[in-house]
């Protein structure tokens, strides 16, 4: 709101209105308690027998005046912060207020004077909990309302008695901006005329048991950076220049396309950079190594830094820590230009209980279950989300379309489905209820998940949803018409356990835990799999991957190699977070990220860790280039054990078959021992193979067994020299 020097003469103030029509005490009563659902009834402008009245509230002013075609007409005071006054007028007139402050005057539009910028349309979709484009609603939006620019302010709060705007501009007082509920929608609205971009506020509400406190909106588009946590008013002006991507993103199904995903949190990949700054190294990075994908740990805003991202406050706000929403989207455009596609993690299945945001917004259960069984998360401290109220399922189903259509994401990779699924998850007996039909799923979350999929798959084509999901439930992949809960992908926690347990054992024991590596290809195709390695894996005394590998130093690369090798042939796209790429060999720790100078030539001249770097790079240059490897990952017939029970041994080989019948032959030998002349079965046709990786090369700091020749099949076997803890791949030679 603009300040401008108008002094009043000392000699003389304005003429004065004649006196208004009291207030009824109990509405003045509610009005100044902040517990009024119309204050619009009471402030403002109206008819009245005489003319029309004129009442403002703006507490601790000395003076407020009605200005009517530049002339002044001086309001009476009726005592704590009400003025009130009466022309004899016919009807409403444009007019402003002239407030008189200690320092000097506002000229300002009176907010009251104008109508709901609101509309039907809107509320009638919020009541019904199908309000698909919920930020365009709810929130602070600045717009120009009846020829008046400025922002309007609308939350959701069906409980509270009253509901008013605070914010830096009332100095974190709420009394002078209360705002109207409209109607049986729980939305309350305010239009503030002067409020601009970068204004920091808060909503003060009064609940039903007369309690008030501030809350921060829970559809801010920006944050305060934490740990301070008001909500900042916003507009996008960025441009976006990556048609080409979005244009082409959706041509082939992702379970039929290359997918390799470097997980990424932003904050310590380069710690100290902003979105912009990360914009001009992570997508060279990305491209330079092959991946097709980054996943970006949770960055929606949320209070401490140490959940990771985790503990959501903010479902609508990127963090401020690196930026501005538009910095964000320069990130992720900066990432489509490079061809790369970007999945964010996404956090529906909690919420953190800080008094100052979602937990018991209005004063009563609202976002959470009222049922304290369900609403409290055993694990977390945290709270659930009520996914049997149709508002909070919207909020949460528009939350996930906002940021594919605002941020043009990519991917959502959703965490804890599981937690949501179950209605006794991490409960005892006694701690929770049986559905309608007695049994433990948690049918209002399934529900939830279904229309969150379906909606963003019809929305966003193109877009591809992941769930991380723990347990054996049937169809987390399979369409919503077909009963299931139409996810595109599902992590493959079975397969990390398994091959991560494997992997861990010395070689000599390695015989004893065979099925292990191979038990994953009994449910292989039951879902559109991830295999991943991601951050869990390699924090909390997990260790990084190298430093799962038994051995010393030499054993621990080769076999960090070795099952890279495996894990990149095995049917399933997938995932490996950051650090992980150079065989970091500590925790990760959002203290400090990834070991960078690690791969610093001045650190070794040997190439430890640059030679694993080397050998990601050429995985996935391979692999992309390699249909066999990316396909048919759905499908059966993609696959062919050719020994799969040399348990002595440690050997697994296998082929993978491309949509023409093009084979790729994987072997991996998980022994510390050459195996010379090693008899493998191929397909019939391809009388030459050529070695297409080998992660025993030399440049990637093996041994160099390696075979550069072409190799012959005979009475349909090759006869292969497998190197130690290393994997190798063979292609057919064209004729």
């Amino acid at each position: 709101m603009a300040l401008r020097d108008t002094s009043l003469p000392e000699r003389s103030g304005p003429a004065r209105c004649a006196p208004a029509p009291a207030l009824d005490p109990a509405d003045r009563g509610r009005l100044l308690a902040g517990a009024h659902h119309d204050p619009h009834a009471l402030l403002g402008a109206h008819p009245v027998a005489g003319g029309i009245a004129f009442r403002a509230l703006r507490p601790f002013a000395r003076s407020v005046s009605v200005v009517i075609d530049g002339e002044r007409r001086g309001l009476t005071s009726e005592g704590d912060g009400l003025f009130s006054g009466l022309l004899p007028l016919d009807a409403i007139p444009d007019y402003t207020l002239l407030v008189a402050y200690a320092d000097g005057e506002q000229e300002v539009h009176d907010p009251y004077r104008f109508l709901p910028a609101l509309g039907e349309t809107d509320l009638h979709l919020i009541r019904e909990g199908r309000h698909e484009q919920l930020w365009k609603a709810l929130g602070a939006e600045p717009m120009t309302h009846e020829g008046v620019t400025g922002t309007r302010f609308t939350v959701w709060a069906p409980n509270a008695q009253g509901v008013r705007v605070a914010g830096e501009f009332t100095f974190w007082d709420g009394q002078a901006f209360p705002m109207r509920s409209l109607g049986s929608s729980g939305v309350w609205e305010l239009f503030l005329p002067g409020i601009a971009e970068g204004a920091r506020y808060k909503f003060e509400i009064t609940s039903r048991y007369g309690d008030r406190f501030l809350k921060s909106d829970p559809m801010a588009r920006s944050t305060e950076v934490p740990p301070a946590t008001a909500s900042v008013v916003t507009s996008s002006h960025f441009e976006w220049s990556d048609e080409e991507w979005m244009a082409r993103r959706g041509e082939v199904p992702v379970h039929k396309a290359p997918f390799s995903v470097y997980e990424v949190h932003l904050p310590t990949w380069r710690k100290g950079l902003t979105y912009r700054q990360l914009a001009e190294q992570l997508p060279s990075y990305v491209k330079d190594l092959g991946f097709t994908h980054v996943e970006l740990m949770p960055v929606a805003e949320h209070p401490f830094g140490g959940s990771w991202g985790y503990q959501v406050t903010g479902f609508y706000a990127p963090t401020s820590r690196l930026g501005t929403p538009d910095d964000f989207k320069h990130l992720i455009d900066a990432l489509h230009r490079a061809g790369i596609g970007v999945i964010m993690d996404w956090v529906p299945a909690h919420f953190p209980k800080d008094d100052w945001a979602l937990a018991r917004f209005d004063g009563d259960p609202l976002y959470e279950p009222g049922d304290s069984r369900r609403a409290e998360h055993p694990d977390w401290g945290t709270y659930e989300f009520d996914f049997g109220r149709v508002e909070v399922r919207n909020f949460l189903v528009a939350n996930a379309v906002y940021w594919c259509e605002e941020f043009h994401i990519d991917g959502l990779r959703v965490d804890a489905v599981a937690s949501m699924l179950y209605l006794d998850y991490s409960r005892d007996s006694g701690q929770w209820s049986p559905n309608v039909f007695g049994g433990r799923e948690d049918l209002d979350a399934v529900a939830f998940l279904q229309e969150m999929n379906a909606t963003v798959y019809r929305r966003a084509p193109g877009v591809v949803t992941i769930a991380e999901e723990s347990t054996a439930w049937d169809g987390v992949t399979r369409p919503t018409d077909s009963g299931g809960l139409g996810f595109g992908l599902k992590w493959n926690m079975g397969w990390m356990h398994d091959s991560l347990g494997y992997i861990s054992h010395e070689p000599v024991h390695r015989k004893y835990h065979h099925n292990e590596m191979t038990f994953s290809m009994v449910y292989a195709y039951s879902e559109n799999y991830v295999l991943p390695i991601s951050h869990d894996e390699v924090v909390h005394g997990k260790q990084a991957l190298v430093s799962k590998m038994p051995g010393d130093w030499w054993q621990q690369r080769a076999n960090h190699r070795a099952y890279l090798g495996f894990m990149w042939a095995h049917p399933g796209k997938q995932l490996l977070f950051m650090g992980q790429e150079f065989a970091q060999g500590a925790e990760w720790s959002e203290a400090h990220g990834p070991d960078w100078w690690l791969l610093d030539p001045a650190y070794s001249a040997e190439p430890d860790h640059r030679g694993v770097r080397d050998l990601v790079r050429h995985l996935n240059t391979v692999y992309r280039a390699t249909p066999a490897l990316w396909e048919r990952d759905t499908d059966p017939g993609g696959f062919r054990w050719v020994v799969g029970d040399a348990a002595e041994d440690n050997v697994f080989a296998f082929l993978r078959f491309d949509a023409a019948g093009a084979p790729l032959l994987a072997v991996s030998n998980f022994s510390p021992v050459v195996r010379e002349d090693y008899r493998l079965t191929v397909p019939e046709g391809h009388p030459l193979w050529q070695e297409s990786l080998n992660t025993d090369a030399a440049r990637y700091g093996g041994g160099d067994i390696v075979r550069p020749d072409p190799v012959k099949a005979e009475d349909g076997a090759l006869r292969l020299t497998l190197p130690p803890l290393a994997t190798v791949w063979l292609v057919p030679m064209p004729d």
